[in-house]
């Protein structure tokens, strides 16, 4: 983390926020954070007031934003500004966001806390913020227009409450929504409950991250903010598979995963290995009566979802959303099926024409997986991804939960890959002599036989495809 005070002087100050000196000295450090790597939980330094010992939670490539303690209230500072952000390495996508990232930093505090959150404007329009989820005075909701005046460019205004109900919430703003959304403006909000509460339990590992999506055109950086449906970078917490963390656990620990949705759709989450309950939601606890054991969960648009496992099957188990779509890189919405078409005699003749040209997708897209071809600069791969046995072929919302019995406790480093136990993976088995070789031709199919089963491209190096 990068600390720094916001305004470098006097002068400075005056003329970015047009503040007084007192009311300058009440807004707290500024604190950045640029790196897209999960940090490791925040725990308040030797401070009272902080509730209950609680496990602080770990956001997936992001971090929770420290706060100081002013006569027993709990102050953060928020800063509304542009941003890039490294969406997996290499693939950089301009943004807006708080305090250096998209999402902004995760808000931890303890029920009955009171927050004091200094919200300082440096977009080029005005913002205001919304605290979703949270019982709050009227005036302290955020929506621009309605309950107070916009935060101006320059400007910095300051929300007030007290934090009554423990649970996983989200902030955002209700100002200019769908642009300031569309380029990334969000972030999440934990309250942590101050007694024992009979329908929380205690976890060793509690996780969270947003659920958010970008039209990003191959070879551009910034997002289209009209786009209503038809993102092709799908996101968790603004990062693309490979460039997301794994979740680490110790073999039997019990794991809390929160999960919030700021897309244009639902998402089914998936996790694979084990089975979870959804414990709470943005309005509460769930009783326990109203539980049931799930391997995918529906998270719907503006929904938080609470997802809690014992963590009792070691291995790297995925976990995704189970569109299909949505664990892809950037891709065409106009590129036609070319399954069964038979191309033979067709390339060399358009190679005459255009050199690169190279044909794939007649049998499916996983090639695509596997080779590295050329595209336009800051361009994600469709199909991406790296695994012990190969191209996973996975990109946008995918990760893998690792569960180790080696795992040290509150250790959240990446164990590496998982090495099989014997006779415990899938396996090949003898061929028998007289299986067919090559599969039929399509019924559909031109006559002269079965297409040739290898991909066809010009000699040298990668090309585009198209």
């Amino acid at each position: 983390m990068q600390r720094r005070h916001f305004f470098a002087g006097a002068a400075t100050a005056l003329a970015a926020a047009s503040v007084g000196r007192a009311a300058l000295a009440a807004i707290p450090e500024a604190v950045q954070q640029t790196s897209a790597d999960t940090a490791p939980p925040w725990t308040p330094p030797g401070v009272t007031g902080a509730g209950r010992p609680y496990n602080s939670v770990v956001t997936l490539n992001g971090w929770t934003l420290p706060w100081r303690l002013n006569d027993g209230v709990k102050e953060f500072l928020l800063v509304a500004e542009p941003v890039v952000r490294e969406m997996a390495p290499g693939f950089l996508v301009n943004m807006w966001g708080y305090n250096g990232q998209s999402p902004g930093p995760t808000i931890e505090v303890v029920e009955g806390d009171r927050v004091r959150l200094y919200v300082t404007n440096r977009l080029p329009e005005h913002t205001t913020i919304h605290w979703h989820g949270q019982r709050l005075p009227n005036g302290m909701d955020g929506v621009g227009g309605l309950n107070q005046p916009q935060i101006p460019p320059g400007k910095t205004f300051v929300y007030e409450f007290v934090a009554k109900r423990p649970g996983t919430f989200m902030y955002h703003p209700h100002a200019d929504e769908m642009t300031q959304m569309a380029m990334g403006m969000m972030g999440f909000w934990v309250t942590h409950p101050r007694a024992k509460h009979p329908l929380i339990d205690d976890v060793q590992r509690d996780y969270c991250f947003l659920l958010n999506a970008f039209d990003v055109e191959p070879g551009s950086r910034t997002p289209q903010v009209n786009t209503m449906l038809e993102q092709n970078i799908w996101a968790w917490n603004s990062r693309v598979f490979p460039g997301i963390s794994p979740l680490v656990a110790r073999l039997g620990e019990r794991v809390r995963v929160r999960v919030g949705n700021l897309t244009m759709t639902n998402h089914p989450v998936h996790i694979h290995g084990i089975e979870f309950e959804v414990t709470g939601t943005d309005g509460g606890p769930v009783p326990r009566t109203a539980r049931w054991p799930e391997v995918t969960t529906d998270v719907a648009v503006g929904q938080m979802r609470q997802l809690e496992f014992i963590a009792d099957e070691p291995g790297d188990w995925a976990m995704h959303c189970h569109k299909s779509h949505h664990t892809m890189g950037a891709m065409g919405h106009a590129v036609p099926t070319m399954i069964g078409a038979d191309h033979r005699g067709l390339v060399g003749r358009l190679q005459k024409v255009n050199p690169d040209y190279m044909v794939m997708g007649e049998r499916g897209m996983a090639d695509m997986g596997e080779m590295q071809m050329e595209l336009p600069d800051n361009t994600f791969p469709m199909m991406t991804g790296t695994g012990p046995y190969g191209a996973i072929e996975m990109g946008g919302m995918f990760t893998t939960l690792k569960v180790r019995a080696d795992q040290k406790a509150g250790d959240y480093s990446d164990p590496g890959w998982y090495a099989m136990p014997a006779g415990t993976q899938a396996r090949e088995v003898p061929t028998p002599a007289n299986a067919p070789t090559a599969p039929k031709t399509p019924a559909n199919a031109p006559t002269g036989g079965t297409p040739d089963a290898t991909v066809r491209k010009p000699a040298g190096a990668q090309h585009h495809h198209h």
